[in-house]
């Protein structure tokens, strides 16, 4: 059996869904299941049981024989929220306790880490372990993530696989719920839908025009085929950045919404909101040299190609993948 965590939410259920069209229905899904927003994402979906996240700790311990792998994707990732104690309890104590029972079980752990732990950037976005220390993320969340890694690194114990993922900006189907949060590729769809024109958010820096704020957005379609391929392929444990090594402007992700709606762009600018404006990345962009130098040799879909598929098959419609 696969585990899946964090199987109700955006990249977690688009997993099961992948694994589904590859056959697998001998899955484990895991997650609070209390939001009836998410739980949508199950829909159609085949899979041998659904725990409470809560539950499957001790579910683990008692049925470990039966797992292949656990995708671990369930976390806190409001980048926003600012109550520690969260993020020590669903990110770190957690991740920790299951890792800790794939090491005495010797169970493949593949888990989702963050381009957040990079912050500003200073020493750059290379996936390297001797600069986890080094990092200096800009929010709780990324502090969460990046104390996970460097736990993970210093354990003796550990899965006998393992990869910890540093998922850049990635957008696609099944992130209705996720409110502020969800990529501005699904809230320039609902803004033009609405009244016909896109915010974004203007430049605070003088260095930088407004609009040209950009980051490594990535298709979760190629996300789920790099974990497929990680777990079929077995390379080296550790950390891998997950993007799509070239950085594309907001502008650029915003006309490409228009143009997929069959619409000229109609775009306008606001400040950044002040809770967030001294946090905000206004570059990343994903070294994707380890993972190539591991064998992963597939292309990745282009943001025109990504955007094109995600409007017109799924935010169109309304759809879950």
């Amino acid at each position: 059996m696969i585990v899946v965590t964090g199987a109700a939410g955006f990249i977690g259920s688009c997993l099961v869904r992948h694994l589904n069209d590859l056959g697998r229905t001998d899955l484990i899904v895991v997650d609070d299941f209390s939001r009836e927003d998410k739980n949508r994402n199950l829909q159609g979906k085949q899979y041998a049981q659904r725990i409470h996240r809560n539950d499957f700790p001790g579910w683990l311990w008692e049925q470990y024989y039966f797992v292949d792998a656990i995708f671990h994707i369930g976390a806190r990732t409001d980048t926003t929220e600012k109550d520690w104690d969260i993020f020590q309890e669903l990110n770190l104590d957690y991740s920790k306790a299951l890792w800790e029972l794939c090491a005495k079980h010797r169970i493949p752990f593949i888990y989702a880490s963050s381009a957040a732990t990079y912050g500003l950037g200073e020493k750059g976005y290379e996936d390297r372990h001797d600069v986890i220390d080094e990092l200096h993320p800009l929010n709780p969340y990324g502090d969460s993530k990046n104390d996970f890694d460097k736990w993970a690194l210093r354990q003796k114990a550990q899965p006998p696989r393992w990869y910890g993922l540093k998922f850049f900006n990635v957008y696609g189907p099944n992130e209705y719920h996720k409110g502020r949060m969800a990529s501005v590729i699904f809230h320039t769809y609902r803004q033009v839908k609405a009244n016909g024109s896109m915010k974004l958010f203007r430049s605070h820096r003088d260095d930088i025009e407004d609009g040209q704020q950009s980051r490594d957005f990535i298709y979760v379609k190629d996300v789920l085929k790099v974990m497929q391929w990680l777990h079929e392929q077995q390379p080296e444990s550790g950390l891998y950045n997950l993007g799509t090594g070239t950085a594309r402007s907001f502008w650029d992700l915003a006309t490409n919404t228009f143009r997929a709606m069959g619409l000229e762009p109609n775009i306008q600018f606001i400040d950044t909101p002040a809770d967030i404006r001294d946090t905000y990345q206004y570059f990343t962009e994903a070294n994707m040299d380890k993972l190539r130098r591991a064998g992963y040799d597939q292309p990745f879909y282009s943001l025109e190609e990504g955007i094109e598929e995600y409007v017109q098959q799924y935010l169109e419609g309304d759809v879950i993948y």
